[in-house]
């Protein structure tokens, strides 16, 4: 589905009200660096590009955080078990931010194309409740990868633990058929002292020029050297003889092929395949050209790594937490479309100065401070009236609110989430509430409601299941 939003495009607001009005199948790929839950205070520098910018790392369950889970546990029981659990185990505050985390998520993956993927950057805090919440919301087949970052090197502190010195990326797609691409780390200087150095200044290095095995035309000897026994020559005969022409066979003093002998040089190489342990990649040091200051910045060249490997030039990569934007850069250095939403005006001044500084442009970022309105499907919905008898039906004959029956022609039909906050006509953002109940919740949330009728002793216990 076409985005209902313009590329380069940063919304400042509360990402749940601006995720719920776009369209669905928007983006290619979602990189979030949400909060931790580490129970710390951040703020900028003083001075600093990125001063201004701070935030408290603490959650207290609220009343809207209950509406939410008892709204999670009508309609997606795994997850409400699990929000449910980390409560017990880990405490209200664990629990208030899972909930804060799961209604984002479930919006990030109506979101996602089906070919699209989503990295969740978090660390040990709350890495193990967010990788179950993150196969309840994708689907524990939809996992990829648990990707370890090594940010930091580890310090002589005293404590009675090993040092805490990584993040975890947890990396899932929408389905089965997803965007990848192999991506390579630069070599470690161990593997560098295998290289020397040619004539002209070129690094290069010997490559076996055997395999295990192989057939009976590739064991026989060339130019004075057999492969050894159990082995044959890696490449028919016809192509060790071009590299013999093209000068890259190394040999030995005798002037005979060395086993180990096909030149190959440094520039050539892409680099070692990219595993799931990323030590290559360094913090942003406080000295680093990039640093501007952000408490929570992450170095470009981590995001650039994901959006090579999970999109191709041209899709559209979203930041629902954007931060510094470090991810909108990187996907504009690498000729992505991007969107991101912060609550902080002050992300949008940090990409259009990183834009400027790191890359000599002045594109015109479209900054909005309002909700967008889901455009998908517009012109093929009926009139939201018309749903009155189908929604009766589902919610047979029960207010969405109170949960009191009512006679149908004691129901209005309701929007879950208002218009006002990017809410559509879809059917799925439609229920019935009796008069009362709409006339409290007004244009605010569903959540909101239900957070008074419960406090207030008016929401009934939900029917039992069948």
């Amino acid at each position: 589905m076409k985005p209902n939003f313009r590329n380069r495009t940063l919304w400042t607001g509360d990402n749940l009200d601006v995720m719920r009005g776009m369209n669905s199948g928007a983006a290619d790929l979602i990189y979030l660096d949400p909060p931790f839950n580490s129970n710390r205070d951040y703020a900028a520098p003083i001075g600093s590009e990125a001063a201004g910018a701070a935030f408290k790392d603490t959650w207290t369950l609220s009343d809207v955080d209950e509406a939410w889970h008892g709204e999670v546990a009508e309609q997606d029981p795994a997850l409400y078990r699990i929000l449910d659990a980390a409560g017990h185990a880990h405490g209200r505050g664990m629990k208030s931010y899972l909930i804060m985390m799961a209604v984002r998520l479930l919006e990030m993956r109506r979101l996602l194309k089906p070919a699209g993927s989503i990295y969740l950057h978090c660390d040990p805090t709350a890495s193990h409740y967010l990788k179950t919440l993150m196969d309840a919301v994708f689907g524990a087949r939809s996992f990829r990868n648990e990707i370890v970052w090594r940010r930091t090197n580890a310090h002589n502190v005293r404590t009675r633990m090993y040092p805490r010195v990584h993040d975890a990326l947890l990396f899932y797609t929408k389905s089965q058929n997803y965007t990848f691409h192999k991506t390579f780390k630069g070599y470690s200087p161990q593997q560098l002292k295998r290289y020397r150095k040619a004539e002209d200044g070129r690094l290069y290095t010997g490559q076996d020029l055997t395999m295990a095995g192989g057939s009976a035309e590739r064991k026989v000897e060339w130019r004075g050297t057999s492969p050894p026994a159990n082995r044959a020559w890696g490449a028919s005969i016809e192509q060790l003889e071009k590299w013999w022409e093209q000068g890259l066979i190394l040999t030995k003093k005798d002037g005979t092929p060395r086993l180990d002998g096909r030149k190959v040089f440094l520039d050539e190489m892409p680099g070692k395949t990219a595993d799931s342990m990323w030590e290559d990649i360094s913090r942003v040091g406080n000295t680093s050209k990039e640093r501007i200051g952000y408490p929570t910045q992450k170095p470009l060249a981590l995001l650039e790594r994901v959006i090579r490997a999970s999109s191709n030039e041209g899709d559209v990569v979203l930041d629902p937490f954007c931060g510094c934007a470090t991810a909108l850069v990187a996907a504009e250095r690498l000729g992505r479309e991007w969107v991101g939403i912060d609550l902080s005006p002050l992300a949008a001044k940090l990409v259009k100065s990183r834009l400027e500084k790191e890359m000599r442009l002045f594109y015109d970022v479209h900054h909005r401070t309002d909700i967008p309105r889901r455009t998908d499907h517009l012109g093929e919905l009926p009139s939201y009236k018309t749903h009155r008898h189908t929604l009766y039906g589902r919610q047979e004959g029960l207010c969405a609110g109170c949960r009191v029956m009512f006679p149908f022609r004691n129901m209005t039909v309701d929007h879950v989430v208002p218009r006002a906050r990017g809410g559509s006509d879809h059917l799925e953002n439609l229920q019935l509430l009796c008069g009362a109940c709409n006339a409290k919740k007004g244009t605010r949330p569903h959540e909101a409601l239900i957070a008074d009728l419960e406090r207030e002793g008016l929401r009934q216990p939900p029917p039992p299941r069948a």
